[in-house]
């Protein structure tokens, strides 16, 4: 009877000094020139007036009262509930009582708006750019290899976030990738300037009109007796 052919595969060491360094190296070069192209391509940010943050921060203080509602005794729930649905449907917390109930300008209009999607596109073309290019280096210089070079590659741009970090602090650009890929702020992207600031608080009333609230604290007395007596 004839036997199974066992097939084997060797490693070449030879991989590591021609494959695996290189491209470790260039992608670690890659993020460094990175950090610095889009710390000179991005702009001062301007400083947001009273009325603008006033009006964000008005938005998460309703959302954050809904979320954290069970830590509040009912007095002090109602309480809040009434003077922010009131506030939210009257409007008070608009940055631009004037413009209520007419429509939004056109985003492409808007030269804050601009500057800010020229920022972003900037930021997209220093991270997308150096990545084809290094895609298009690997695969004509590294190809007809058993070891997919592809997939080193993919690693070491998720996987070098801690050495960026080590060389260049926390704060760095270089880990772009990763970090849009993080969650962001429950806070931040609530109000762009393409969104009805009204209809927000309206519809954040509403949410908190409808709003079941349960104190946590309720029968506290009673709960803490029964466990003591058991």
């Amino acid at each position: 009877m004839a036997q199974p052919v066992v097939q084997t595969i060797h490693r070449d060491p030879a991989l590591f000094w021609w494959i695996l360094l290189p491209i470790t190296v260039v992608m670690i070069l890659t993020g460094i020139l990175r950090h610095y192209a889009m710390t000179l391509l991005q702009s001062a940010p301007k400083k947001q007036q009273l009325p603008q943050i006033r009006q964000q921060r008005s938005l998460v203080r309703g959302v954050n009262l809904r979320t954290n509602a069970n830590v509040l005794s009912p007095i002090s729930f109602q309480a809040r509930k009434a003077y922010m649905v009131s506030a939210y449907q009257n409007g008070t917390f608009l940055a631009e009582p004037e413009n209520r109930g007419k429509p939004r300008p056109n985003p492409m209009s808007d030269p804050a708006a601009m500057e800010g999607m020229m920022g972003m596109m900037k930021g997209n073309m220093a991270m997308m750019i150096p990545q084809t290019l290094i895609m298009g280096w690997i695969n004509a210089f590294f190809s007809g290899f058993v070891i997919s070079n592809l997939s080193w590659y993919f690693l070491t741009l998720f996987g070098l976030q801690p050495v960026y970090n080590f060389i260049l602090g926390s704060n760095n650009a270089a880990s772009q990738v990763t970090q849009q890929m993080a969650m962001s702020n429950p806070g931040a992207g609530m109000m762009g300037p393409e969104q009805d600031p009204d209809k927000l608080f309206l519809s954040e009333a509403e949410n908190l009109e409808v709003l079941e609230h349960w104190w946590i604290l309720e029968g506290i007395e009673e709960r803490l007796v029964a466990k003591m007596a058991a």
